[in-house]
């Protein structure tokens, strides 16, 4: 155990300097790689968001996603550190583009599209062989279905369907290549991200 350890999970510091200690300790060992894909996914967001009042919550699930995306690619885990954040700020920004935009149904689909997403990722959790969905992912569409939905319940199915979609790809290529077998497990988190980010640029696209 290094030095610093001790005091990165002490219970004495406050809960949201433990949480970013976690974070931290998270990303450093991928910082090159994350910091790379978050610039990307940060320009990204800026066009995808208009700009406008849900740049916001775009750029914080662009910075997050990103780490999300590379941490959950490299050891197939999902850190709470990360995805709790995301979660609250999600949430959280969410609300003031409401208060910005006057638009209140949005915010009440996209908070009923968050749940949605979350209770079928549960569902799926419990009934699909350990190794098809983390817990991880469930915790994960919290935040996502919630973005998609602020848009309509066809973004939210435009995401979903674009995640498992781009999974199903990657998979047969491994299994082609012979690079994974049958029973071999892949992270979804990343695929997860990419179907959101198609969701949200079909909706750009769109007007929608």
């Amino acid at each position: 155990m290094s030095p610093t350890e001790p005091a990165a999970t002490s219970p004495a510091a406050p809960f949201a300097v433990r949480l970013y200690r976690r974070a931290r300790g998270e990303v450093a060992p991928y910082a090159p790689t994350i910091a790379v894909t978050a610039a990307l996914a940060a320009a990204w967001a800026v066009w995808a968001s208009g700009p406008g009042w849900l740049t916001p919550a775009y750029l914080v699930l662009a910075a997050l996603g990103a780490a999300l995306g590379v941490i959950d690619a490299r050891t197939h885990r999902l850190p709470n550190a990360l995805v709790y954040p995301l979660t609250w700020a999600t949430a959280v920004l969410l609300a003031l583009a409401a208060l910005g935009t006057g638009d209140w149904a949005a915010l009440g689909r996209a908070a009923l599209g968050g749940l949605a997403f979350f209770a079928v990722y549960q569902l799926l959790y419990h009934v699909t062989p350990r190794g098809g969905l983390g817990y991880g992912d469930v915790k994960l569409a919290l935040a996502l279905g919630a973005v998609l939905t602020w848009h309509s319940w066809t973004m939210l199915l435009v995401g979903v369907f674009a995640a498992h979609l781009l999974a199903g790809v990657a998979a047969a290529v491994l299994l082609l290549g012979r690079q994974a077998g049958w029973k071999t497990g892949i992270a979804f988190g990343p695929y997860m991200l990419l179907g959101t980010v198609v969701g949200l640029t079909w909706a750009r696209l769109s007007g929608g």
